[in-house]
């Protein structure tokens, strides 16, 4: 009997943070999906929090050819989108790289739409806006990779209930337990006209006290945010700024029509059309 092996390449998104078990080992939604494989498989999460585009095809993706993987998850762009210097041209260009190596091997590839964290992060309006202009650019990157390429393509979005509560973890900005199994399950979908996979179940739902929120949040969302800040804030203060100024100079034009980059450089060179033509913040 063949052994299928499935690797999973990406950033925290794939690496499961919000699934921890009670020895601080992170699960996620590709380890409920591998393990209820029927026939045999061998599982390798290359996967690593804070990850890039970069890290992915240059770091990741000869990890995984090792293996020669006969599915390859690649699940990046949101901590792209979240840094200084944002282009979607180099996303577009590290993605389609390693996507297009992967098909080569002959590798099925499973690529993820990001949610819509403005739908459940408190935050300045203004901000909102550059926010999903930019999570916007990487969903259009990523699909038309998908297009491109034939990959699967989960469609978080579309999900029903995704923006409920329990589906995510106290961050917000990364699912729960119970939010990874549910895109296992979906990522199932994509994969049973291929592979036998068994149902996966859905852990009930345990509501933590308000206590631990708060000590989840000094321990682990207070540091994360002072580090993320040094590199983060300058830029969002100055896409602020960008933002206002659109808005004052540029009232009649559609909601994405201009979007920023938050360094002094000059990104017009035309690429992916419905994505470059476009400049996103």
């Amino acid at each position: 009997m063949s052994v299928a092996t499935f690797v999973v390449l990406g950033d925290s998104a794939a690496s499961g943070v919000g699934d921890t078990d009670v020895y601080g080992i992170s699960k996620g939604w590709s380890y409920y999906l591998a393990k209820n494989f029927k026939e045999p498989l061998v599982y390798v999460n290359l996967s690593r929090p804070g990850a890039k585009s970069d890290e992915v095809l240059l770091d990741q993706l000869p990890k995984a050819t090792i293996h020669q993987p006969t599915i390859t998850a690649v699940i990046v762009g949101g901590n792209d989108a979240l840094r200084n210097g944002f282009s979607p041209e180099r996303l577009h260009q590290n993605l389609r790289k390693t996507i297009k190596a992967l098909k080569e091997m002959g590798s099925e590839t499973l690529l993820l739409q990001l949610h819509d964290p403005t739908l459940i992060v408190p935050m300045p309006k203004v901000l909102g806006a550059v926010l999903s202009r930019r999570i916007n650019a990487v969903n259009q990157v990523t699909q038309a990779i998908a297009a491109e390429f034939g990959s699967q393509i989960l469609r978080t979005r579309e999900l029903e209930g995704i923006y409920d509560r329990k589906v995510w973890h106290i961050d917000r900005m990364h699912p729960s337990t119970f939010g990874h199994q549910l895109l296992a399950q979906h990522f199932r979908e994509l994969l049973i006209r291929k592979w036998e996979i068994a149902p996966i179940n859905l852990d009930p739902v345990v509501k933590k006290a308000k206590s631990e929120s708060v000590k989840w949040m000094l321990k682990n969302g207070t540091p994360w945010f002072l580090k993320r800040s040094v590199d983060l804030l300058p830029a969002a203060l100055f896409l602020i700024g960008c933002e206002y100024f659109r808005k004052i100079f540029r009232a009649n034009n559609q909601p994405d029509a201009l979007i920023y980059y938050p360094e002094f450089v000059n990104h017009r060179e035309a690429g992916l059309l419905e994505v470059f033509e476009e400049r996103v913040s």
